[in-house]
């Protein structure tokens, strides 16, 4: 058996505010016996303070300094800190983790690059990296995009990162499950709906949606998935928290709601997995020859892709 914790919390600029939050919840994840914690998107130093196009800087709103629902311009967006992954930050929070396996995004530096990337850490240092792949509602403006899905072998087991609206892709999971990822952490600073919004955060049609891309890719990946989220609100953006931990039939084993706290789960892992596999095969029965070959530039022409876009 092994105890997972799957974190939502908020997190802003200050990064001792944030390595003081990060250690708490550690003490008490290990005080619970916990071996894998998922930290949400952005631990380090939190996210952006505003989405929405660089357009939006130029014309309407935007140009006396808001945005759609009188956001701030993106070209006003406070960024986060840039971090070395062989830093000081990163090393420490690999000495807070210890014996534990903890995943936490962060802005990472690469030269002059930035890229929004999660690290999975332990008292060993890093063991694994993943720069987001796909970028929405401008946040290209901010942030390159990465170029590519991999698992790696850690204590707890086999393990794939996606970050945010990585999830909303089906293709990103199943690269991972493919890649023989046994377990999954998404970790987002997803916010509610910016537009015709839900005064109560468990109406709000983007909880729905969070919480529907987290049971979808853990059941047809037939994996462990730990969904963990900023909490709270940061510059413009109202986080719908929601962190929760799914097993590999779909199944909510812990949730958060949508209010801050640490979901945590006790699985025997190898037999969730053999359990879920044994009589539905999603990986095993692949078709792979039946699928397109390019599916990168779909047809938005045809009359029946949409062309509005809905935030």
């Amino acid at each position: 058996m092994i105890t997972v914790a799957a974190v939502a919390a908020g997190f802003g600029r200050d990064l001792e505010v944030s390595f003081s939050r990060i250690a708490a919840i550690l003490d008490e994840a290990r005080a619970r016996g916990a071996r894998l914690v998922a930290l949400p998107e952005a631990a380090l130093g939190g996210y952006l303070t505003s989405l929405g196009a660089p357009a939006d800087a130029a014309t309407g709103p935007a140009a006396e300094g808001t945005g759609p629902a009188g956001e701030p311009a993106a070209a006003d967006r406070s960024l986060p800190p840039a971090l070395d992954l062989d830093g000081p930050q990163v090393r420490r929070l690999a000495r807070l983790a210890g014996d534990l396996v903890v995943t936490a995004g962060l802005c990472e530096a690469d030269g002059d690059a930035r890229y929004n990337t999660a690290v999975a850490v332990s008292g060993d240092g890093v063991l694994g990296v993943h720069r987001k792949v796909h970028q929405p509602l401008g946040e290209g403006a901010s942030y390159l995009a990465g170029n590519r899905f991999a698992a790696f072998d850690t204590p707890v087991g086999r393990l794939g990162m996606l970050i945010c609206y990585d999830k909303a892709f089906p293709e990103a999971a199943r690269a991972l499950a493919i890649d023989g990822a046994q377990i999954v952490a998404c970790l987002s600073a997803w916010p509610a709906a910016r537009t015709f919004s839900a005064p109560d955060l468990a109406d709000d049609r983007w909880t729905h949606r969070f919480d529907l891309f987290d049971r979808a890719r853990a059941l047809e990946n037939q994996v462990l998935w730990l969904s963990a989220n900023q909490a709270g609100s940061f510059g413009s953006l109202r986080f719908v928290a929601s962190a929760k931990v799914v097993g590999a039939g779909g199944e909510v084993l812990a949730t958060t709601g949508t209010r801050a706290g640490v979901a945590y789960a006790s699985v025997d892992l190898a037999s969730m997995l053999a359990s879920a596999r044994a009589s539905m095969f999603h990986l095993r029965d692949r078709r792979p020859d039946t699928y397109p070959p390019d599916t990168t530039h779909p047809d938005t022409t045809h009359p029946s892709a949409s062309h509005v876009a809905e935030v």
